[in-house]
C-alpha cells in the first residue's frame, strides 16, 4: 500500500511541477521578472512557512534543536537550487523552451538520483532494485533526449535571432548541476524530518520543516535576480498598472510549485529509505510529460513538422516506460 501511494504521490507531484509555469500565459502585461518575483515570494517564502507553522508542532524548537551541520546542508543546497533555478530561466531564454528544458532535465534526473544513492545507500547499487533504478534512469535520459530533439526540430523555423549556442549550452549544463540540489536538501535533511516527526508532525507533513528552510534559501537567488531585472529595466511600474487578477495568477504559480514539493516529499517518504532516490526520476519524468502535454494543449506545437511530433510522442512513450521500470523495481 505504501509503495502504491508513494509512487502515485510522486507522479502527482510531477504533474503539479510540470504545470506551475502555465499561469504565466495569463500575464501578458508583465515582464518575466514581475511574474517571477511574485511567484518567488509566494511559493518560496509565504506559503512554505505558513504550511510549516501549521503542520509541524513547535517548529522553532524543531529547527533550533537541529545540528548546525544539518541546517547548513539544507540551506546551502537550497541556495544552490535557487541559483540553478535562475540559470534554468536564462538557459531557456537562450536555447528555447523545448531544447533548453530537455538539456537541463537530462542532467537533473541522473545527478539528482545517483548522488544521494552513492552517498547514502551505495550497497543498493548491487541489488535488483539498484539495477532497475539505473536502467530506469538511463531510459529517462533517453526519453528526455528525444523530447529535446523534438523541441529543436520545432524551433528550427523560428526566425528570432539566436544568442551564442556555446554560452547557452554552458548555462544549461550549470543549471542541470545546481538544480538537483533541491533533492539533496530533502535527501540529506533527514534530521529535520525526524525531529518534526518526534514533535508530532504526520509523516506527510514532516518534510515541511525541510522545505521551509530550503526554499527560503532558494528565494535569495530567484528574488534577487528578479529585482535586478526590475531595476535595470524600470519594470517596477508594471505592478501598479496590472489588473488585480495578475497577483492571483502569480500566487497560483507559487502554490503549484510548492504543492509539487509537498506531494513529492510525502510520496518519497512512503517509498522508504530510498524514497529520494527512486522518487526523483519519476518526479522529473512526469514533470516533463506534463509540460509537453500542456504545451500541445496551448497550441505551442501548432504547425510543428510531423517528424518533430513523432519524436515528442516517442519521448513521452519512453518516459512512461521508464516510470514503469522504476516503479516495478521499487517493489523489490
Amino acid at each position: 500500500m505504501d509503495l502504491t501511494y508513494g509512487i502515485a504521490a510522486v507522479l502527482v507531484g510531477g504533474i503539479l511541477n510540470g504545470s506551475f509555469v502555465a499561469p504565466m500565459k495569463k500575464l501578458p502585461g508583465w515582464k518575466w521578472e514581475n511574474t517571477w518575483l511574485v511567484y518567488s515570494l509566494s511559493g518560496l517564502l509565504v506559503i512554505p512557512w505558513i504550511a510549516a507553522l501549521a503542520t509541524v508542532p513547535d517548529l522553532s524548537a524543531v529547527l533550533g534543536g537541529a545540528s548546525a551541520a544539518s541546517l547548513w546542508r539544507v540551506l546551502l543546497f537550497g541556495l544552490g537550487w535557487g541559483v540553478g533555478s535562475v540559470l534554468f530561466g536564462l538557459g531557456i531564454v537562450r536555447m528555447g523552451l523545448a531544447l533548453g528544458y530537455g538539456l537541463i532535465l537530462g542532467l537533473i534526473a541522473p545527478i539528482g538520483t545517483f548522488l544521494p544513492l552513492l552517498v547514502l545507500h551505495p550497497e543498493q547499487l548491487r541489488t535488483r532494485r539498484g539495477t532497475s533504478l539505473i536502467v530506469g534512469t538511463l531510459i529517462v535520459v533517453c526519453g528526455i533526449i528525444l523530447c529535446a530533439i523534438a523541441g529543436k526540430m520545432r524551433e528550427r523555423g523560428d526566425s528570432r535571432p539566436k544568442q551564442g549556442f556555446a554560452v547557452g549550452l554552458l548555462i544549461c549544463v550549470l543549471a542541470g548541476i545546481f538544480s538537483p540540489m533541491l533533492n539533496f536538501s530533502f535527501a540529506f535533511g533527514g534530521e529535520l524530518q525526524q525531529r518534526a516527526l518526534a514533535a508530532g508532525a504526520t509523516s506527510d507533513a514532516a518534510s515541511n520543516a525541510i522545505w521551509s528552510l530550503c526554499l527560503t534559501a532558494g528565494l535569495i537567488a530567484n528574488a534577487g535576480y528578479s529585482i535586478l531585472l526590475l531595476q535595470r529595466g524600470g519594470t517596477w511600474k508594471l505592478f501598479r498598472t496590472a489588473p488585480a487578477g495578475y497577483w492571483g495568477w502569480g500566487g497560483l504559480m507559487g502554490l503549484l510549485c510548492f504543492g509539487s514539493f509537498i506531494v513529492y516529499g510525502a510520496g518519497a517518504n512512503a517509498l522508504g529509505s530510498l524514497g529520494a532516490v527512486v522518487g526523483w526520476p519519476l518526479f522529473m519524468s512526469m514533470s516533463l510529460i506534463t509540460s509537453n502535454t500542456l504545451g500541445w494543449m496551448s497550441g505551442e506545437w501548432k504547425g510543428a513538422p510531423p517528424k518533430a511530433i513523432r519524436y515528442a510522442v516517442a519521448g513521452i512513450a519512453v518516459l512512461i516506460v521508464a516510470i514503469t521500470v522504476i516503479a516495478l523495481g521499487g517493489r523489490e
